[in-house]
């Protein structure tokens, strides 16, 4: 509660200072408490979906340190070729999953940190390793990614049969 007071018509002063509350409250608040109205019980809810996303993550990690550093190589120039294909789908308007960018780029995101890791274990540092990938970068063969090669196949497949069924 605040209060305005004026001095006297002399003095310019105005206070606005509060006045001390005249009685004390023993009203600390209100506590809510809502009852679970789910029929999964709490340990099942618990563990049931981010469990098995880590899982996944786990699992793919595990996948991707048991392969070799030429077959992350490979690997990496395999998604890169499909990211490729998924931009020339998007410009051209074409049915995809959009969730397959982000897919692609954080798998391949993960085949290069575990690729850093190998390095630094051997003791190439942060100058060299940039060295070196601008090389290997450099001697990349540009071809055609696997869900290219796919496709080519299904249609040389298609024409054969219908080859035959003019034969």
């Amino acid at each position: 509660m605040l209060s305005l007071s004026v001095a006297s018509p002399s003095s310019s002063t105005i206070s606005f200072l509060p006045k001390p509350l005249p009685f004390k409250s023993s009203f600390t608040g209100i506590q809510l408490r809502r009852t679970a109205t789910c029929s999964v019980p709490l340990a099942k809810r618990a563990a049931s979906v981010p469990v098995v996303m880590m899982t996944k993550r786990a699992e793919e990690l595990k996948e991707i340190r048991q392969l070799s550093t030429e077959q992350i190589n490979e690997e990496v120039i395999d998604l890169k070729g499909e990211l490729v294909m998924l931009r020339l789908q998007k410009s051209a308007r074409n049915e995809f999953k959009s969730s397959e960018f982000g897919r692609m780029r954080k798998r391949i995101a993960r085949m290069l940190t575990v690729k850093r890791e190998r390095e630094i274990e051997e003791g190439i540092g942060k100058r060299l390793s940039r060295k070196l990938d601008k090389k290997w970068k450099k001697s990349i063969v540009v071809r055609p990614p696997p869900s290219l090669k796919k496709l080519r196949e299904e249609e040389a497949a298609a024409e054969a049969a219908e080859a035959e069924k003019a034969a």
